[in-house]
This record gives C-alpha cells, structure tokens and sequence, in this order.
C-alpha cells in the first residue's frame, strides 16, 4: 500500500510540475541587430510578444526610438529621434494608437507643437509655439483641421471649454 501511495504520489508531482511549466510565462531580454552587426533593437518579450521597455537604434547607433509594449502593442509614453540624436516627438500611445497629447519638435529652431490624438488622429486642439511663446491654436476633429487661431483672445472666445494646460 506504502508503495502504490510512493508512486501515484510521484505521477501528481510530474503532472502538476508539468501543468505548472505550461502555465508559466517565459521572459527575456532580447537583442536584434542589423546584417552589419550594429544593434537594432533590445528589450524584453514575454509568451513570445514585445513587453515593458524597448529602445530601437538607427542604423549609425544613435537612439530612434523607446517606449513601452504591451501585447506586442505599443502602449504608454514614447519618444523619437532624428539620425543624429534630436529629439523628434514624445507621445502617448494606447494599444498602438496615438492618443492624448503629442509634442513635436522642429529641429534647428525653437519651434514646437503639441497636439491633442484621439483613435491614432488629430482631434482636440494644437498649440504652436516659437522660444516657448503660444503663437498659434488651431482645432482637429477627426484630422480635419475646424479652425486656427493667431490671437489668443480670440481662441478663448471661440473655445471657453478649451483648457491650454
């Protein structure tokens, strides 16, 4: 009886080790490289799907790119870089979509923009600004730009519900 016990005790504990492998999520950090041997991307991948944070690397291996997945989505703030290391744009991403504020940079002058997404489209408002100054709003919807405005006065007139913040 000791012995049928010894071994049916063993068979439950292959078959639970073995159920509890199968329901574990395998996790890496990996690498990828361009065909000259320069790194292309790295970061971590679970159940075989890009998770938590990336960086991808242009081809002279400056930063292009790094952010978040989720489900192989990008999902949470990220950022881009030109070729020489500027950065190009920050913003949010939601299962791979473009949402919420946007910052954009025009590189070599004191020029930027910010944009409000909605489903991977302009739809809000957009605030220009030059040396940190608002010189223009202009309104989205659906990527439709519905009006520009050069005088802040008159944004706020025609908006009272626009928060600039």
């Amino acid at each position: 009886m000791t012995r049928q016990f010894i071994v049916l005790f063993v068979i439950s504990l292959l078959a639970s080790s073995s159920l509890f492998a199968a329901h574990t999520k395998v996790r890496s950090y990996v690498k990828e490289y361009y065909s000259n041997g320069q790194l292309k991307a790295e970061g971590w991948i679970e159940s075989n799907q890009k998770t938590d944070y990336w960086i991808y690397y242009n081809a002279n291996g400056t930063v292009a790119s790094k952010g978040h997945f989720s489900g192989d989505l990008r999902n949470g703030y990220w950022y881009f870089y030109t070729n020489d290391g500027h950065l190009k744009k920050e913003g949010h991403f939601v299962l791979n979509r473009a949402e919420n504020w946007w910052i954009f940079y025009e590189i070599g002058n004191a020029k930027k923009s910010k944009f409000q997404y909605q489903n991977d489209q302009k739809h809000g408002y957009a605030l220009r600004y030059r040396n940190n100054k608002l010189i223009k709003a202009e309104k989205y919807h659906k990527d439709q730009k519905m009006g520009e405005w050069d005088n802040l006065r008159e944004f706020r007139r025609d908006n009272p519900e626009a928060s600039l913040r």
